[in-house]
């Protein structure tokens, strides 16, 4: 649809993927121009690339534009849209439009999964940046050293991060696939962990005859589909497990909890990987990135310098600063696997106490992952939370922050505490904390805002 059309307007531009949107549309020679409801570093580095921006939205902010793009933010009675329809433009949600951009690439990198997409795509992104990998990538997240999330390259070769939530990738038609893991999150849209992967391997069904599907070993879900693609495939893996294509042999870990570790492929081994990113987790996320790339025929070498220089995009491990000689991180992390892999990530970092900060985003994630069996917080000491943060839900009342604390501290006792304000855990923090302990907060709500105050 978007085809002939060359003015485009996008409704919500500066969103963390609408941003990059806006920039691969303008290198591919549209006349872009958008809107926000408000400013931001996004918005600004937009102005700054010749993009016009508009903050608030009017209807004669359309100009001439033959079509429009909205972010999922944007509803039907936004006036723009009105405008839009009064009109008969084309309108496209942000996914949708990724999609048809995607076709005008010859090759297509989708890179999926539950947990780790924005990490590997950004990693990418950085290798393509310092010149080992010629893609124009295009990340769901924040970096410092992108000014954002985009890497404008190759005309030809497209990476781009593939989310699983509401279907959204299902728009992508990719040569080459990615998927690092398939787990049971998003349960407000998918039934269970049966729809969750079979979203993933309509995915996969979307891979030409003979398109690459990379998939990480050590989830079993994934290695199922690595067995039994849904048409035929090619097949490379990755990972910590014995059986996997590319896997990590001779871990070491430096003080700030990076790691340094061998990469052997099918026995021999192809040299050495060091991060300045701490977590085992993030092991497989390089492997997941190098795998990309030595399949696009880049050279290893490249590759381990532009994972050397990568550091993590925003909300992922990010520094926050220092209140009274503890030191606080915040970390989007949501989901229980995540949890688990964040914590242990920051236990190799030097530290005393670990306080851990956890904003649950959603009611029906409370309900469904931290109600019973809550074992992620093990490698924290204490475990403060606050009110569920309620995202697009309306609280039924059917579940409270105080049944998490309640199963957690059936695990461990007495690790667990519900306090429902920030200024209050602030309160508590400045108490009991000491110089040299870590405070890390977790969560996809507006903690990362929130985290400001215990500042």
């Amino acid at each position: 649809m978007l085809k002939g059309k060359k003015r485009i307007h996008l409704i919500g531009i500066g969103g963390s993927s609408m941003n990059g949107l806006a920039q691969i549309l303008k290198s591919r020679g549209y006349e872009v121009t958008g809107s926000d409801r408000d400013s931001s570093p996004f918005t600004q580095r937009l102005i700054e690339l010749g993009i016009p921006v508009f903050i608030g939205h009017e209807a004669s902010q359309l100009g001439t534009a033959e079509a429009v793009i909205y972010s999922a933010a944007i509803k039907e009675n936004n006036v723009e849209r009105i405008e839009a329809s009064k009109r008969n433009l084309v309108q496209l949600e942000r996914s949708v439009a990724l999609g048809e951009l995607a076709e005008e690439y010859n090759e297509v990198v989708g890179i999926a999964g539950c947990h780790g997409k924005t990490t590997i795509t950004s990693m990418l992104a950085r290798i393509a940046q310092l010149g080992g990998l010629e893609a124009t990538v295009h990340v769901g997240g924040d970096t410092d050293f992108l000014s954002g999330g985009t890497h404008i390259g190759s005309s030809s070769l497209l990476i781009t991060e593939a989310c699983e939530y509401v279907d959204s990738f299902l728009t992508l038609s990719p040569t080459i696939a990615l998927i690092n893991n398939i787990d049971n999150d998003h349960l407000d849209y998918f039934r269970d962990l049966d729809a969750i992967t079979d979203a993933f391997r309509k995915f996969l069904a979307k891979l030409p005859q003979n398109g690459l599907f990379i998939g990480c070993y050590d989830d079993l879900r994934v290695r199922a589909l690595l067995s039994s693609p849904p048409k035929q495939l090619k097949t490379k893996s990755y990972g910590l497990s014995e059986g996997a294509d590319y896997i990590a042999k001779d871990i070491s870990y430096k003080d700030d909890g990076s790691p340094v570790f061998t990469v052997v492929h099918k026995g021999e081994p192809l040299g050495r990987l060091e991060l300045n990113i701490p977590g085992t987790h993030n092991i497989i996320n390089a492997l997941g990135a190098l795998v990309v790339s030595l399949s696009l025929n880049e050279r290893f070498e490249d590759v381990a310098l532009g994972l050397l220089h990568y550091t993590n995009a925003k909300r992922r491990f990010e520094f926050y600063g220092k209140r009274n000689g503890v030191s606080y991180y915040h970390d989007f992390a949501h989901h229980p696997a995540e949890i688990a892999a964040v914590l242990e990530g920051a236990m190799r970092v030097k530290h005393n106490k670990l306080f851990c900060v956890f904003q649950c985003n959603s009611y029906t994630r409370a309900k469904t992952l931290f109600t019973k069996n809550v074992t992620c917080f093990k490698d924290a000491d204490f475990v403060l939370v606050p009110d569920i943060y309620p995202g697009r839900e309306i609280d039924d009342k059917s579940v409270h922050a105080k049944d998490m604390v309640a199963a957690i501290n059936e695990q461990q006792a007495n690790k667990a505490r519900y306090i429902a304000t920030f200024e209050e855990i602030r309160a508590c923090l400045d108490k009991e904390a000491k110089s040299g302990d870590m405070v890390i907060t977790l969560g996809s709500g507006d903690v990362y805002k929130q985290t400001r105050k215990l500042l």
